[in-house]
């Protein structure tokens, strides 16, 4: 069994493309067009949250709650 780190690793290494078939091709063969397109959106949304942990581009906990609890004003 691959460890966290190295199937990071793998994908790290990856191309877009080769990350793309790889996705399409774990999952189940009754997969419908739609349930496949959410799992490459979901995917990508992971892959660009990673990003913006690794660029500094997050906020506090405090801060998030502070920011939704100004959506109900």
């Amino acid at each position: 069994m691959i460890s966290k780190e190295g199937f990071a690793l793998a994908q790290a290494q990856m191309t877009a493309k080769q990350r793309m078939l790889q996705l399409v091709q774990d999952q189940p063969e009754d997969s419908s067009y739609d349930e496949i397109l959410r799992e490459l959106a979901f995917a990508r949304m992971v892959d660009r949250g990673l990003e913006d942990v690794e660029n500094g581009r997050t906020i506090s906990h405090e801060e998030m709650k502070k920011r939704i609890s100004s959506w109900a004003k």
